[in-house]
């Protein structure tokens, strides 16, 4: 199996607060003087994975002279474990917080599936260069619009166990994307997971999108009508550019073999802040 965390440029590792949050810095490359005032990168990854799930992403925004921040949850991969039954959706905002204080200036949020929710909570209270969504959980407003046709009827545990992927591959991942995820994929808190999920009792996160002014792009994963539509009315409510993946997954698009035309679709973005 390959991991493509070994196959990592050389960057800083430092534990920030008091969660010994674990945060990855890699400079960019070459980096122009007309380029250093560029805002940092802030990636924030989803629910059961970590910083580990953007190993494929950092090469390339680094080769185009992006500092990236890469950080990870509490409990979450290399941060400090804690009891995970007590951790909340307001938890991880706090955790935020603290990173893009060790930005510096405010960073560029780029944001996948629950990263993606948090960033968009985040954005309506503490400003920020600009705002990525890869794939994120949708806002109460957006369910509102296209609904999921099922919801689930479970009540979840005290604590969510890792997905297990018993698959060998999907529509774009080999078997070693699948393998490198199961090798990391850890459980999640409950707690925060329940706040953005849709069920029959909880109805997601509401997004104030008239207090977010920063520019934003919405990429989606998509394989139906409905995925489309709820890119495009997700892109609607933040004002955004949209771009939709047909006939990609929802991890696929950070880990699977057609990564790239997410990079590719936030690269020429970013050139055109």
């Amino acid at each position: 199996m390959r991991d493509f965390t070994k196959e990592l440029p050389d960057h800083t590792e430092k534990y920030i607060g008091d969660n010994d949050l674990f945060l990855e810095i890699f400079e960019g490359d070459n980096l122009p003087k007309a380029t250093k005032q560029r805002p940092p990168l802030l990636f924030v990854h989803g629910a059961f994975t970590g910083s580990w799930m953007w190993s494929k992403y950092i090469p390339h925004f680094i080769s185009e002279g992006w500092n990236c921040y890469v950080m990870n949850l509490r409990s979450h991969y290399k941060s400090r474990l804690l009891d995970m039954t007590k951790i909340t959706f307001k938890d991880y905002l706090e955790d935020m917080k603290e990173i893009i204080a060790e930005c510096g200036v405010p960073p560029i949020l780029i944001g996948f599936s629950m990263g993606g929710i948090l960033s968009q909570k985040l954005a309506e209270t503490v400003e920020i260069a600009g705002l990525v969504l890869i794939d994120s959980v949708i806002s109460k407003e957006v369910f509102e619009v296209v609904p999921y046709k099922e919801l689930d009827q479970m009540t979840p545990g005290i604590l969510l166990p890792a997905p297990v992927r018993e698959e060998l591959s999907s529509i774009d991942e080999t078997a070693d994307d699948i393998e490198f995820q199961r090798k990391y994929l850890s459980m999640e808190s409950s707690k925060a997971f329940s706040a953005f999920v849709f069920s029959i009792e909880a109805k997601g996160i509401s997004i104030d999108s008239s207090s977010i002014s920063c520019p934003c792009l919405v990429v989606k994963a998509v394989n139906g009508d409905d995925d489309d539509r709820r890119g495009r009315v997700t892109a609607e409510h933040l004002r955004a550019e949209y771009k939709g993946l047909w006939n990609t997954t929802h991890t696929g698009v950070l880990v699977g073999q057609r990564y790239m035309e997410a990079v590719d679709t936030i690269m020429d973005w970013l050139k055109r802040l």
